[in-house]
């Protein structure tokens, strides 16, 4: 049995969620709080399934796997029977990649909780200066995400014609641009994409607010 050890409102951990749910792969999850009691992931018995101390972490039997993406393309190797995650095609596999890459490795670290935290207690900025760093460099990286996405054409999908890794990274993404009021008007192909993909039920079950833990 497969545990998904997830917080509701980790971007991360929605997208290992997306990818279970899309593969058809049952899983209990297992909640991590990550503001309660100082963050649950600092704890010890946390610390000792994932060092890290990040969520999301998934156990596969006597497995415990961390970072999403490495967690995504484990479920799309060991289970080649369910739907793909990356194309079979080589140049459209590196477009997926690049895409999600450009979410998950410079967008979304930058702006993590632990960096929001860092930023309003350590060096003392006040929360309209966090939340405007936020929105600072979603914005920037919806710039270029934008323009790639102008260029392939992409309308309901980010690549070709079936769900990759590059939409389970988007929509996570554009669920935190709007949670800060980002203005999303300049990126049409974005919120379009995103809207197609929300409907599906892969995005739709594993909506933060359908989660065993939402507050």
């Amino acid at each position: 049995m497969r545990t998904l050890y997830t917080y509701f409102r980790s971007s991360a951990a929605w997208r290992v969620r997306i990818a279970l749910a899309h593969k058809g792969l049952p899983y209990e999850a297992a909640p991590i709080h990550l503001l309660r009691d100082g963050g649950e992931q600092k704890s010890a018995r946390y610390l000792a399934l994932n060092p890290q101390g990040l969520v999301p972490a998934l156990a596969d039997g006597a497995q415990v796997l961390s970072q999403s993406l490495a967690i995504c393309e484990y479920l799309d190797e060991r289970y080649p029977g369910t739907p793909a995650l990356l194309p079979a095609d080589l140049l459209e596999r590196a477009k997926v990649r690049a895409l999600a890459y450009a979410i998950a490795c410079d967008i979304h670290p930058i702006n993590n909780l632990r960096v929001l935290q860092y930023l309003k207690g350590k060096l003392g900025h006040s929360q309209d200066e966090v939340d405007e760093w936020y929105r600072h460099w979603i914005r920037t990286g919806f710039v270029g995400l934008e323009a790639e996405l102008a260029r392939l054409g992409s309308q309901r999908f980010c690549v070709g014609e079936a769900l990759s890794l590059a939409d389970i990274c988007l929509v996570p993404q554009v669920f935190n641009a709007r949670r800060f009021q980002l203005d999303l008007s300049p990126f049409p192909h974005i919120v379009a994409v995103d809207a197609a993909l929300s409907g599906l039920a892969a995005f739709a079950d594993t909506h933060p607010s359908r989660q065993p833990d939402t507050e």
